[in-house]
């Protein structure tokens, strides 16, 4: 049976680990960090995932997630709309929802590399060599890449993506706070936005998208907070009224939203490395669990068929596009509505009378249970 090495171990690559290991498959997944640890997400997860978590042996209700049932939106003046969730979702942080999977795989039989990287990848003959960290060599016969939103290497691998820098910056706080549980909010200021829900053992995860010339303007985190994103009162009163639960807050740069690729030399990319979806359409964390499910079904059938490679690779790239393409451009359109303050105060003036407009919009960039 063939060797498989997955590269990265957030939720794409821990699902798909899983889900090959329980077929039988030899899985070893590198990830450069050690379980647990704290992730920058927005930490909410629209219900489509539950048959699938399901299907793995996962019991989200053991990890007593919030259940997050209502959206709120406010412009940067503090104009509001709210609608119901179709769906609905949960709250669970990264922290506990990852190590709970790495867990699961664990028992499933995958086999792990932590604290760990991969320098480099080279594929030759039908097999991939890793050349780790660690300075020891992993041969497999298909690579799966779920290394992220940026990783050394994407620059390896020449992406197109990685050629020019964004604009954007990530900042995730947890924190006790007042808002009711079953709300997912998400605020507006000027060159930015930001996302609270509640997740796991009352707290909730706070996380806001913004640049770096904003940052640069203001000097440090704590001023722009105070000068840019106070000006929203709801966002004044979480940083007034709440208890924030760690000294610092998790903090990335260089979010790029950019179109990627589904395979990029010969390697079958997942969840962020494959596309990135806007943080404010609320659905990140199930598009890597998605992408999890189909890299299964890929490389097992793959497998079973004792597989074309190029068949694999154009197959999947297919149902990769199909499936999150239209969603990835849905995300970059709303983004564009969001953030600048005119066209925010302005966008949610026109959905909140027109909230057959604001349904179609989030059904965009929403799937079904999978």
């Amino acid at each position: 049976m063939g060797r498989i090495a997955v590269i990265g171990g957030g939720l794409a690559g821990l699902s798909c680990a899983i889900g090959l290991a329980k077929s039988g498959l030899e899985v070893t997944l590198i990830e450069k960090k050690e379980y647990p640890f704290h992730k920058v997400c927005g930490e909410y997860v629209s219900n489509e995932v539950l048959p699938f978590l399901a299907s793995l042996g996962a019991d989200v209700n053991s990890l007593n997630p919030a259940r997050i049932q209502r959206f709120q939106l406010s412009s940067p003046r503090g104009k509001v709309l709210e609608a119901p969730l179709d769906l609905g979702g949960f709250g669970i942080s990264r922290y506990t929802l990852d190590n709970y999977l790495y867990q699961l795989a664990q028992k499933a039989g995958v086999q792990f590399k932590l604290r760990t990287t991969v320098e480099t990848v080279a594929f030759s003959a039908g097999k991939f060599t890793l050349y780790l960290s660690d300075g020891s060599e992993l041969q497999s016969e298909v690579t799966i890449g779920a290394f992220g939103k940026r990783s050394n290497l994407d620059r390896q691998l020449n992406r197109s993506f990685f050629a020019s820098r964004s604009p954007y910056l990530a900042v995730k706080y947890h924190l006790r706070t007042t808002m009711p549980t079953d709300l997912i909010a998400l605020h507006n200021f000027e060159n930015g936005y930001a996302g609270i829900s509640a997740i796991e053992d009352e707290k909730f995860c706070f996380c806001y998208l913004t640049t770096r010339n904003n940052l640069k303007r203001h000097g440090t985190i704590p001023e722009m907070e105070k000068k840019v994103l106070s000006r929203n009162p709801f966002l004044k009163e979480v940083f007034r009224e709440s208890e924030f639960l760690y000294g610092h807050p998790e903090v990335i740069n260089e979010i790029s939203f950019a179109p990627k690729t589904a395979v990029t030399d010969h390697i079958l990319c997942a969840g962020d490395a494959a596309g990135l979806i806007t943080p404010l359409c609320g659905n990140g964390m199930a598009m890597a669990l998605h992408s999890g499910k189909m890299l299964t079904e890929a490389v097992k059938s793959y497998f079973l068929e004792h597989g074309n490679r190029q068949q694999l690779e154009e197959n999947y790239t297919r149902a990769w596009q199909k499936q999150f393409g239209n969603r990835l451009r849905s995300g970059r359109f709303i983004q564009q509505l969001f953030g600048k303050k005119l066209l925010s105060e302005a966008s949610v003036y026109l959905f909140r009378n027109l909230p057959f407009a604001l349904n179609r919009l989030m059904k965009s960039t929403h799937g079904r249970l999978f």
